[in-house]
């Protein structure tokens, strides 16, 4: 046999890159353009203050819920306002909150990835309340009984942030709920954390979050809500980022963008974690140590592995859409088992002691190089995360984990690069989690919006109502 050195090491080199039996990787990609509009009428489709279509798809990673099946829920956030118009309310505009039903679809592909996705939009379901809201110098959305929330940053009134009859809404993650009947979602204005009727969109409860994450003083932009108009409550615009529900649908958590402003504020070492009991309401606090060598950065998602571990998703602002090279895009891996409850404590100094500290469970900029993307091709804002069905790689069965951009509604980046809505579709197995259990959540299955099943349950509910009133009327 003849010894070729440059051959032998051109093959461990290769043997080196070839992704392992057991490594996390990825498994397909999926897009849609950020040129299509939602399926919004209406309110929901009227022209913004900044001339762009009020009913334009995107954003679609802001959050991103599984809800059985190949259905998922997407979020966008306060809408369009990368376009300038007027900067007193941060060029935010009156886009009606929403969150899109969607099919992504897995199947079987010849290419370089296993798997292919496609995206199809179901339906759009817009965000209201059955009271009140106000709505402070922004225009009013209130049609009827229906008080449609708002984008704009000017729409508050009397209050702390935490005042849950303010009118708008910053929707930055989504979860449903067990019976698959309605859905949670955070907010980084309040913050908030709200539930609503998955059919209809209509608010169901508020949850009542603990005082330290309010500020005292409103503005329409991150200057007028910033030092020193406020010097404790979450960082304007890096509210309740996150939000996570276990697998037995009892607790949510949410994540703080960045540490409180008497935590460190932005920058900062330390973010908080809160609970709540969804029974009862009860919340608890925990912080977390977004150190990740010698640079914080902020926090994108959080998912539930199992009741007491999550996965965090870290990263930077950079890549595709903001016309720089990606660096840090990491999922992290978080314990609370045992975590310390931080709710009485306040500043960095005495957060540190009770930290949690992470391990990396996926390094996404580098699994997406792997397979052929610059640095510049990877999205800037990965923000939402879910896991989906099992699947089969190789003979061996996986779990996946779907990650999404949030496009900020541009289809076209800076650089002139095409800036779709986005999908990445990674495969793991149990030894990947290194001893941590993973437990799918449960959910109901219950009718899609606009479905017949749906449409006649609300049929026989109407007429069931009309009968409990005609009996009333004959009664009296």
């Amino acid at each position: 046999m003849i010894f070729r050195p440059r051959l032998l090491a051109s093959l461990v080199a290769a043997l080196c890159a070839a992704p392992s039996a057991h490594a996390i990787d990825l498994i397909a990609t999926g897009s849609l353009s950020g040129s299509l509009l939602d399926k919004a009428t209406g309110a929901g489709a009227a022209l913004l203050e900044n001339r762009v279509a009020g009913n334009l798809l995107g954003g679609l990673g802001s959050g991103l819920a599984w809800a059985g099946g190949n259905t998922f829920l997407a979020l966008p956030d306060r809408g369009p306002n990368a376009v300038p118009w007027n900067a007193t309310v941060a060029d935010t505009t009156s886009y009606i909150p929403r969150f899109q039903t969607m099919t992504l679809a897995l199947s079987s592909s010849a290419g370089s990835l296993p798997y292919s996705l496609s995206a199809t939009l179901n339906s759009t379901t817009l965000l209201s309340s059955a009271t009140p809201l106000n709505y402070g110098t922004a225009p009013s959305l209130a049609t009827g009984s229906v008080n449609y929330f708002t984008g704009r940053s000017d729409a508050f009134g009397a209050g702390n942030s935490l005042n849950p009859d303010n009118a708008r809404l910053d929707t930055e993650s989504i979860r449903v709920s067990a019976d698959g009947k309605s859905v949670f979602i955070s907010d980084e204005y309040g913050p908030y954390i709200y539930q609503f009727d998955r059919a209809t969109g209509v608010r169901l409860r508020s949850f009542a979050l603990p005082a330290n994450l309010a500020v005292a003083t409103l503005g329409a932009t991150t200057a007028t809500e910033g030092s020193p108009f406020n010097t404790s409550g979450r960082v304007a615009n890096k509210g309740m980022e996150g939000l996570a529900i276990t697998p037995d649908g009892r607790t949510l958590v949410g994540f703080m963008q960045s540490p409180l402003l008497q935590d460190g504020g932005d920058g900062g070492q330390y973010n908080r974690f809160v609970t709540i009991d969804i029974a009862s309401g009860a919340t608890h606090q925990y912080a977390y140590d977004n150190k990740l060598g010698t640079k914080t950065y902020n926090s994108s998602e959080i998912l539930a592995l199992n009741d007491h571990e999550f996965l965090v998703l870290e990263r930077d602002g950079k890549g595709l859409g903001d016309g720089s090279k990606a660096v840090v895009k990491s999922v992290m891996k978080v314990d609370l088992a045992g975590a310390a409850d931080v709710s009485a404590d306040s500043g960095a100094t005495a957060l540190a002691a009770k930290a949690i500290k992470p391990t990396l469970f996926l390094d996404i900029a580098a699994a997406l190089k792997a397979h052929g993307y610059s640095d510049t091709q990877i999205p800037a804002k990965l923000e939402g995360m879910a896991f989906g069905e099992d699947v089969v790689v190789g003979g061996a069965t996986k779990h996946t984990l779907y990650v999404a951009n949030d496009n900020d509604f541009l289809a076209t980046a800076p650089d002139g690069q095409a800036n779709p809505n986005q999908w990445f579709v990674f495969a793991f197995d149990d030894s990947d989690l290194k001893g941590s259990a993973f437990v799918q959540q449960s959910i109901s299955a219950v009718p899609e919006p606009g479905s017949w099943a749906l449409m006649l349950g609300g049929l026989a509910g109407v007429l069931a109502l009309s009968r409990r009133r005609a009996r009333a009327g004959a009664a009296g």
